[in-house]
């Protein structure tokens, strides 16, 4: 028995230590958001900026992103999906492809010709995918329409060709 009461003695001394500690832990992480500074964006960054898609994006199962230019930084990105908000810095990749880092390394959003998607770098996860801008949807369009006239250009050559060739044969 006199173990149990050793025991029991002790567990209540636990629990008041660590609420003592969580206050000390919450002090030493608020300095470091104060501490954040955004740096001025460089003349490749504003040119990035130019070409990013802004507005409304639709996503797979019917999620939402929007991207609008940040009020506060001139030349970085606001994109905001859920209750969740991220400042960007806007990157032209080798690709051509519009990379939107976030300024504080968590996330990144992926801009392609077809389509974006939001990954979370440090968990390399997909936050969401399939997501597409108006504008991703008129140049979608586009390239359907140009591949439709391409594939259709041969027949019509072959067809009016076809008919110049004939048209001597029947004289």
């Amino acid at each position: 028995f006199g173990a149990a009461s050793a025991g029991a003695a002790d567990a209540p001394a636990k629990p008041a230590a660590k609420p003592a500690a969580k206050p000390a832990a919450k002090g030493k992480a608020a300095p470091a958001p104060a501490a954040f500074t955004v740096p001025d964006a460089q003349p490749d960054q504003v040119k990035a900026a130019e070409l990013v898609f802004y507005g409304p994006y639709d996503c797979e199962f019917q999620q939402t992103v929007n991207i609008t230019q940040s009020q506060k930084y001139s030349g970085y990105v606001d994109v905001k999906h859920g209750a969740k908000a991220w400042l960007m810095k806007p990157v032209l990749s080798s690709t051509g492809a519009i990379r939107l880092e976030d300024v504080r390394g968590e996330t990144l959003m992926v801009q392609i010709a077809s389509k974006s998607m939001l990954l979370n770098v440090k968990s390399a996860q997909r936050i969401v995918d399939d997501c597409v801008s108006p504008k991703q949807r008129e140049m979608i369009a586009e390239a359907k329409a140009a591949k439709a006239a391409a594939e259709a250009a041969p027949v019509k050559a072959a067809a009016e060709a076809g008919t110049t060739a004939a048209s001597p044969l029947l004289k």
